[in-house]
């Protein structure tokens, strides 16, 4: 199937210093899309960041442990269609944000429910 697909982008301070909206790792579309969430976030000093890419296999990997993870509205437009093929049900969201230039998440916690 296509578990090597590239889904998005996070960003790691450290290995356990992650950029997360809660407990969320979030993962954008394209790079230009994390730095602006961070931004937002008030991380200001990006050069002590490390953004990756992050495939659909490592996200399912994270989630067979528990990991929640935040899409935007791009990157949940490559992830949900593989995981639909691997029985995840996938969730209408409408990724308008509340205010403009604000990015909008959707949380995908696989503990919430359980």
């Amino acid at each position: 199937m296509n578990d090597g697909k590239v889904i998005g982008y996070f960003s790691m301070k450290t290995k356990t210093d992650l950029f997360c909206d809660g407990d969320a790792l979030v993962v954008t579309g394209t790079e230009e899309n994390l730095k602006s969430a961070m931004e937002l976030n008030g991380i200001t000093d990006l050069s002590s960041q490390r953004i990756r890419k992050t495939r659909f296999r490592d996200i399912m990997n994270g989630i067979n442990f528990g990991a929640a993870y935040a899409f935007d509205e791009l990157s949940y437009s490559r992830f949900a269609p593989i995981a639909e093929q691997y029985g995840i049900p996938i969730q209408d969201f409408d990724f308008t944000p509340s205010e403009e230039g604000r990015i909008k998440f959707l949380i995908l916690d696989p503990t919430v429910g359980t």
